[in-house]
């Protein structure tokens, strides 16, 4: 007997909503996860849960705004006690790959701002290794094509010589994220040491963040049939 990706994401939320507590200030994921917690969690602020919430994204704002959550900007709010948000992939050491949404920027420095960072998801995202899931790289849009040239480079030089990078784009058009930036999805393959990577990529001019996320998740919930796993950063 299966159990479909959607009940183990509603599984996963589920266990995210008792680390909510009432006075919060809350960073709000961006992804189809993240706005299933957000619809488990919009009871609770309707019957009186006081939180005040930071996006991470537009499309999460809208949403939240439609389910009666108060926002307000991160200058405003920050630091912020927790962030509740999915992942493209993690392992055991709470170490994530993020961006599919095409929110990795933001979603990195609202994480960052947090005390707590908790990641829900099913059990297709619980890795070994990284790096199945392309890594997305957010680059600014000038010159990009010299970024790119470095970008490919970069990745050479660490060995990562078969990597395939692509433009991402959408209905036919360059994607743009929500800070006018693009992203380039680069497939590495299997990632030997995402701290070296990660500081490779962030070396790179015009690359305005990546998608890897190291020492950010504090809480990591899994979702397994019949069960949520809680893996806790340092346990």
């Amino acid at each position: 007997m299966t159990t479909d990706s959607n009940a183990l994401k509603r599984a996963a939320a589920a266990r995210a909503l008792d680390y909510v507590k009432d006075g919060m200030k809350l960073g709000l994921g961006t992804g189809s996860t993240a706005e299933i917690f957000l619809e488990q969690l919009s009871p609770r602020v309707r019957g009186g849960l006081n939180l005040i919430c930071v996006p991470t994204s537009e499309r999460t704002a809208v949403k939240a705004r439609a389910l009666g959550f108060s926002l307000a900007s991160l200058d405003e709010l920050g630091p912020l006690d927790l962030t509740v948000d999915g992942a493209d992939e993690a392992d055991r050491e709470l170490t994530l790959i993020k961006g599919f949404g095409g929110a990795l920027l933001r979603e990195k420095i609202v994480a960052a701002s947090s005390r707590r960072m908790v990641v829900i998801a099913d059990e297709s995202k619980l890795v070994a290794r990284l790096g199945k899931f392309p890594l997305s790289v957010e680059v600014l849009e000038f010159g990009h094509k010299s970024t790119l040239a470095r970008l490919a480079a970069a990745a050479a030089a660490l060995g990562y010589g078969d990597i395939v990078i692509t433009l991402r784009t959408k209905d036919g058009a360059t994607f743009k994220s929500d800070s006018g930036n693009l992203i380039y999805d680069c497939a590495f393959g299997a990632i030997t040491s995402a701290a070296k990577l990660g500081q490779a990529l962030s070396g790179i001019p015009g690359v305005v963040e990546h998608g890897l996320f190291l020492g950010i998740a504090t809480t990591l919930l899994i979702a397994h049939p019949g069960e949520v796993e809680v893996i806790e950063r340092g346990k």
